[in-house]
């Protein structure tokens, strides 16, 4: 070994010991940190309830909304569930509509002029003022949460999609064209790998998406019983004055919509991070 190598060896391997602590700290302040500021918020919560003396009725303190959340369970689980139905329902709904409404589009210039708007129309109209004339003209009372959900969600799906789809390098489908490959090889082939990234991103908006137009679509129906959701639940514990069964309903719909990004990020993760630049972690 040579005296530069003997000098060198003991810097490299300084750096790397460096750089292995460093993405340690990173992995645990991943961690820690949004628990450590999650509970100080808990805290100062309940913290502001005593030292004000809020009453329950205004402010419920954390305390008392776990204990509700225990209490109310079988009443609240069956509601999370008409709501989660929904909302994985109309996702899906949303997946496929969107992905096949994109292709259509990129395999016709003429098909995207025509039907594009339409789609622009339904996004950038409130769900809210749509949800009556869909109960009106829907019979089935699931079958109008679902399109009121779907009408939030297949957008993103849509949009992201159709830009992946066109976002394929001008110099590969020229390659594929000299070589003789059908439309359906350079969708498959070419076009499909480079819309994935679009399509995860569009994913992860469309599950948060479809999980708000399943509430909106419940307040606007509004109708009790064994079938309705949280949002129902929420309204009927409003007028009843119990805050608690509020927070409750309320901190449930936001724990599914954690849920429903951290599944669409994990999958986004382990369909990208051997391959996309987005996911391949690299050494800084």
């Amino acid at each position: 070994m040579s005296t530069t190598d003997i000098n060198t060896a003991p810097i490299v391997d300084e750096e790397e010991l460096r750089y292995a602590r460093a993405q340690k700290r990173e992995k645990i302040g991943k961690w820690v940190l949004p628990v450590l500021v999650i509970a100080l918020a808990i805290f100062f919560w309940d913290r502001i309830v005593v030292w004000n003396n809020i009453p329950h009725y205004l402010l419920p303190g954390p305390g008392l909304v776990l204990e509700t959340l225990i209490q109310d369970w079988g009443m609240l689980s069956s509601a999370l569930w008409v709501t989660v139905k929904i909302t994985l329902a109309a996702l899906a709904v949303a997946v496929i509509g969107g992905v096949g409404l994109a292709i259509l589009f990129t395999q016709s210039r003429y098909f995207e002029m025509s039907f594009y708007p339409f789609a622009v129309i339904l996004q950038v109209t409130p769900v809210v003022s749509i949800a009556p004339l869909i109960f009106i003209y829907v019979d089935s009372r699931l079958a109008g949460l679902l399109l009121c959900a779907w009408i939030v969600a297949f957008f993103p799906i849509l949009s992201n999609t159709t830009l992946g789809l066109n976002s394929t390098d001008h110099n590969l489908r020229d390659l594929y064209k000299i070589y003789g490959a059908t439309r359906w090889q350079r969708l498959r082939y070419l076009q499909l790998p480079t819309a994935l990234p679009y399509f995860l991103g569009g994913l992860r908006i469309a599950g948060g998406l479809s999980l708000i137009g399943a509430v909106v679509a419940e307040y606007v129906a509004g109708t009790g019983g064994i079938g309705s959701g949280l949002a129902f639940r929420i309204l009927e514990a409003g007028y009843r004055l119990n805050i608690p069964r509020m927070f409750a309903a309320l901190l449930l719909i936001a724990a599914t919509g954690v849920v429903i990004f951290t599944a669409a990020s994990l999958l986004s993760h382990f369909l990208l991070h051997k391959w996309h630049e987005s996911a391949i972690k690299r050494e800084s």
